[in-house]
């Protein structure tokens, strides 16, 4: 008998009217990771994404309604390094596996090293990183003119990911976490792991991961 599919739906909090966009990182989390299948869904009016905390309580209660219309879902992922609406949701719908792009990528750094250096879009550090403690956070650092995920879909953003990532190196780092999931949505780990010689946690994929443990422990 074939196995049912892991159903996930996943939260864009960058708003888009392009279905390939807005399907890009449920697309690159069924690549990599078998049985599972992604519904992606984007709030509106959200069109610079989340990159402060104003527009963080903007956002929270369009996720939480967004939510809420996933029918038959297995998990729901907020596709951002933030976890805006996480607890929130989890309180909204207590019987639902629920996580986010930055407590997975806490996680999956800590395998890889004791120094973490974080590479984001803002000049502070998401929820799930300051709970780390102070010695293990070593680097909060955003590229050069950066300031939202629109920023680095551009050829200036990439060069100036890949001068961030060796400042942090240069700062005691020896393992890189990528805060904002538009680092994925460019597809920069890999380069930044070339370029600069320490493993890279991409969001994305640390989000499928956790997905996948999910789908294979029920």
């Amino acid at each position: 008998m074939e196995k049912k599919l892991f159903q996930v739906g996943l939260i864009r909090v960058l708003t888009s009217d392009d279905p390939h966009f807005i399907d890009m990182h449920g697309q690159i989390i069924m690549d990599h990771f078998p049985g599972i299948q992604v519904e992606s869904r984007c709030i509106p009016d959200q069109w610079e994404g989340i990159h402060s905390h104003e527009l963080e309580l903007i956002a929270v209660p369009k996720i939480v309604e967004l939510a809420k219309t996933f029918q038959d879902k297995d998990m729901i992922i907020v596709s951002c390094a933030d976890d805006p609406g996480v607890a929130e949701i989890r309180e909204a719908l207590p019987h639902m596996s629920v996580t986010g792009g930055g407590e997975t990528t806490v996680a999956l750094a800590g395998k890889y090293g004791e120094k973490i250096g974080l590479l984001g879009i803002t000049d502070y550090a998401p929820r799930a990183y300051r709970k780390l403690p102070k010695d293990r956070l070593v680097a909060v650092e955003k590229p050069e003119g950066v300031n939202s995920t629109l920023d680095l879909m551009t050829d200036e953003g990439r060069k100036n990911c890949v001068a961030c990532a060796r400042k942090i190196k240069d700062m005691g780092a020896d393992v890189i976490a990528l805060g904002c999931t538009g680092l994925t949505t460019i597809g920069i780990a890999k380069l930044l792991e070339q370029e600069v010689g320490l493993p890279v946690i991409d969001p994305v994929l640390a989000e499928g991961l956790f997905a996948f443990f999910e789908s294979i422990r029920k």
